[in-house]
């Protein structure tokens, strides 16, 4: 678990993952030499990590929820295989570990749907597929989880969003869409990386001045084409049950259940999507008890959820931002029993 310091160095990140650190200790009440120690801390012994993340509705993109059943001796190399993918986020391993969820990210011209049109259908190894398209987030991307954001009070949230020249930022327009350049794609592969990284670290990925990275940076996020996400196990934030929640709602109160949905603490993501169970949140919960409650008591007061079908989350091998082995490995040693480390 975390401490306090810890939990508000998170929700800080929440808020401005680009924040530098003198502005977070400003708001935090210690040093800036403290927060960077307690950053590289957390990077080194829980893998967080702040990704720079595209908004696919902004981008022009489609995203698909795909659910694959697979046989329990090929599930490990497959999901391992999604996760090497770029065009995939995350890729859990679910029901019993013979079931894998991930997110594919595609453009929206059908035939370049690679991954759910040829690739899928020619592994042996999968026994069923399912594919719903993401139609509208209620909860999740920009919007996170409430656990990872109680520790700061409102007026150390206003110091840590303040920029340096006072400006508020724009709210782009929730339907504006971007094109990404050629160069975008470059500076965001390597937000994707290293959501901190440096303007002169991202010029030199670019071949684009500093100056000229930095401006591009501020219109793709004005824009809201992109967000900056923190990558943290919700374990270490008194969440170590989690499960996927498929529920059929009818259309007529989708929205209404969908926006209430969204205001829960015990989730961290609400959509809706294509197919027979139009609404899918994922539940991040303290213990099994806590998840029954959840779903007994306040999921079950909405009649207007018709079914819902509970698949626990077993492991989540890739979040927002690509692979990456240092993460893979704290989240190896997360997994092995105390007595074997």
């Amino acid at each position: 678990m975390l401490d306090d310091l810890d939990r508000a160095l998170v929700h800080a990140l929440r808020v401005d993952g680009r924040a530098p650190f003198n502005r977070i200790a400003t708001a935090l009440d210690v040093s800036p030499q403290t927060v960077a120690r307690r950053y590289q801390r957390l990077r080194a012994e829980v893998a967080l990590r702040v990704v720079g993340v595209v908004d696919a509705h902004r981008a022009g993109q489609a995203q698909w929820l795909v659910r694959l059943t697979t046989s329990p001796h090929t599930a490990q190399d497959l999901a391992r295989a999604l996760v090497r993918r770029p065009d995939t986020s995350w890729v859990k391993l679910t029901s019993g570990g013979t079931e894998i969820t991930t997110i594919i990210n595609t453009s929206t011209n059908p035939g370049e749907h690679s991954l759910l049109l040829r690739d899928i259908p020619r592994t042996s190894s999968i026994t069923a597929v399912s594919a719903h398209c993401l139609l509208h987030t209620y909860l999740g991307g920009p919007r996170y989880w409430r656990g990872s954001y109680s520790s700061l009070s409102e007026e150390q949230v206003r110091m840590i969003e303040q920029p340096e020249d006072g400006a508020k930022p724009q709210a782009a327009s929730s339907q504006q869409t971007y094109t990404l350049s050629a160069t975008d794609h470059e500076l965001l592969v390597a937000l994707q990386r290293d959501g901190r990284a440096s303007h002169a670290e991202l010029a030199a990925v670019t071949g684009l001045a500093p100056v000229t990275v930095a401006r591009r940076l501020e219109d793709l996020q004005a824009r809201g084409t992109v967000f900056f996400d923190v990558e943290i196990d919700p374990a270490l934030l008194g969440a170590p049950t989690q499960a996927l929640l498929w529920m059929s709602v009818a259309p007529a109160h989708l929205h209404s259940v969908a926006t209430t949905l969204a205001e829960h603490e015990e989730l961290a993501f609400v959509a809706a999507t294509t197919g027979p169970r139009n609404l899918v949140a994922n539940a991040l919960c303290s213990d099994p008890a806590d998840l029954h409650q959840y779903l007994a008591h306040r999921l079950g007061s909405l009649p207007a959820i018709h079914t819902m079908e509970t698949a626990p989350v077993l492991q989540t091998l890739k979040a927002s931002g690509p692979a990456d082995a240092p993460a893979q490995r704290a989240a190896a040693r997360r997994a092995r029993p105390a007595e074997s480390r």
